[in-house]
């Protein structure tokens, strides 16, 4: 995928291949129109997530920020669990009721465009990985997100977060975000640079990529292997959903 540039400014449309980005989050739904290059055509908009964080609340809101945004032929959609045919099969950081959920089927209802949803730090990969050897990618935030990549092919469903970790628990009881606050900056730091080491030596990774909110609260010095790519890498990664969508699932229609 080509690397997008990093201007933000109001464009006009190029042609009927753009697309609308969307990225589900658990504290913050963002979006973004892309040209087929990855340029961004409209600035990046992110308004909090609705409590309870419900399939219509959320739905609703997505709608209504798209409403101002024109030139997108598709849409895009990164969601934090995992999708099989555009229906949600888990959702931790959300409600249970996406469970089940055909998130695609209703976001194309309601927008009137395709839709193609693939988990969110998958969708972020895409947006930031090179394409040679084995690259993890992972989004501390409200919970944990990962992605695996082979050569540019993503590695289906990974859900590293709820891995067992140490002390009896998973990747994302001690770095999410509850873990963040419970534990302090320092001690958080020290559990990542745990679990950095623990990911080289289970994937061998040739890169680390470290994404999402809290990402600007690393203070420690990253191995030369790693680096901190920007939250919109979320998505740029949605033309790939399109270009590429071989490599993430099937498309719900």
């Amino acid at each position: 995928m080509p690397r997008p540039s990093q201007r933000a400014a109001r464009l006009p449309a190029k042609s009927g291949r753009c697309t609308l980005a969307v990225d589900i989050g658990g504290s913050g739904v963002k979006m973004l129109v892309l040209d087929e290059r990855g340029d961004p055509l409209s600035d990046r908009e992110r308004v909090p997530t609705p409590r309870p964080a419900l399939p219509a609340a959320v739905i609703k809101l997505i709608r209504k920020m798209a409403e101002p945004l024109r030139g997108y032929a598709r849409v895009s959609v990164g969601f934090p669990g995992v999708i099989r045919d555009g229906v949600v099969e888990t959702a931790f950081n959300l409600d249970s009721a996406w469970l089940g959920f055909p998130l695609a089927a209703h976001l194309a209802k309601r927008l009137g465009k395709p839709v193609r949803v693939a988990n969110d730090a998958d969708v972020q990969g895409f947006g930031c990985i090179s394409g040679k050897g084995v690259e993890l990618v992972i989004t501390l935030g409200t919970g944990l997100g990962s992605s695996l990549f082979v050569d540019g092919k993503l590695v289906p469903n990974l859900q590293m977060a709820h891995h067992p970790f140490r002390k009896g628990s998973t990747y994302e009881d001690r770095l999410g975000h509850v873990a963040l606050k419970k534990l302090g900056k320092k001690r958080w730091n020290n559990e990542l640079g745990r679990a950095i080491k623990l990911l080289r030596a289970t994937f061998n990774c040739d890169r680390l990529y470290i994404g999402g909110g809290n990402a600007r609260k690393i203070k420690f010095v990253l191995p030369k292997w790693a680096g901190i790519v920007p939250n919109v890498a979320g998505l740029w990664g949605g033309i790939a959903l399109w270009h590429e969508w071989k490599r993430v699932a099937r498309p719900a229609s």
